[in-house]
């Protein structure tokens, strides 16, 4: 999902370097760094990239949107501490933009959190870019949901979740890579059912059913 919408980033990071040409006019050599960080992120040399935009970040307090971009920058470098902290903050300033570019800087967040364990916080931001993001993303939401709370021991949460994105994923299940993911996603499920039996109450009625 994240992969997939950068590629689509380009031309709004072309409208958002056009925006800082008059802040950067009086100096061309920034105007001309911008541009070429515009050109090493479309280039997916997201180091060369981050280099340009943390200078003009000190010198010039770049808005949030472009903070959220930097955190982009650095989830394709693995670094997912400080893609943490700049989407973390720049998220809750973006609620004016469009709803499916919100749901890649919440689906990113996730993503950063997930790869430092830190599920809890990982949950919320997946879930919410699910409510943002095209249909056909929202099983790889939902998929990342369950991890966390299968991750967290919390078998119930992460069963209903395995079952949201096989549902979600059904559609689309004659594409391989898809079959694949949905047969994994049914395993889960069922290892995460077969667990939240387990730790039941002897004298539960779905124990009992099970």
């Amino acid at each position: 999902m994240v992969m997939n919408f950068l590629n689509k980033m380009i031309i709004t990071f072309a409208m958002l370097c056009l925006s800082f040409q008059p802040l950067l006019a009086q100096k061309s050599k920034d105007s001309e760094d911008l541009g070429k960080a515009l050109d090493y992120f479309t280039s997916q040399k997201y180091h060369e990239a981050l280099l340009i935009f943390q200078r003009l970040d000190k010198a010039y307090q770049l808005n949030p949107r472009f903070k959220a971009y930097i955190g982009l920058c650095y989830y394709n470098e693995w670094d997912y501490e400080m893609a943490a902290k700049y989407l973390d903050n720049a998220i809750p300033q973006l609620d004016a933009f469009a709803p499916h570019e919100r749901s890649v800087y919440y689906y990113t967040a996730g993503e950063s959190h997930f790869n430092m364990k830190q599920y809890e916080k990982a949950i919320p931001y997946y879930e919410k870019a699910a409510t943002l993001c095209y249909k056909r993303e929202k099983p790889d939401a939902y998929y990342r949901v369950a991890m966390c709370h299968m991750f967290l021991e919390q078998w119930k949460q992460a069963y209903d979740n395995y079952m949201k994105a096989e549902i979600d994923y059904n559609p689309y299940k004659a594409e391989e890579i898809v079959k694949t993911r949905l047969e994994q996603t049914k395993r889960m499920a069922k290892a995460c059912w077969k667990n939240y039996i387990q730790n039941l109450p002897k004298d539960s009625v779905i124990s009992k059913k099970d």
